[in-house]
């Protein structure tokens, strides 16, 4: 696949998993008045909230021009969810920081 089919989803999975997962999580988390969650508690509830991203992975057509992007777009977000319970998605790290040092 050619980077100028790729470059928006790629740029889309950069900011997703922080922008709703990590943002969901801490509401979740401050409204349970849960100052200091574990990282691996955050890190969960950061890819439980993500995955309420699936049906985004079937928003195109099953047809043939759009195969090699649905592939690409499932196999993104299932390598961010792995990212984001294994601690290997930096952004994610930072946001779990800046939850348990100022709720």
């Amino acid at each position: 696949m050619r980077e100028d089919q790729s470059f928006e989803i790629t740029r889309a999975y950069d900011l997703l998993p922080h922008v709703v997962g990590a943002s969901w999580a801490s509401i979740w988390f401050r409204m349970n008045k849960r100052r200091r969650p574990t990282k691996e508690e955050f890190r969960e509830k950061v890819a439980e909230y993500f995955k309420m991203l699936v049906p985004l992975t079937n928003a195109f057509p099953e047809e043939e021009n759009f195969k090699e992007i649905i592939g690409y777009i499932k196999e993104k977000h299932e390598d961010e969810i792995r990212k984001i319970l294994t601690g290997n998605n930096p952004e994610i790290e930072t946001r779990y920081k800046r939850y348990v040092d100022y709720g």
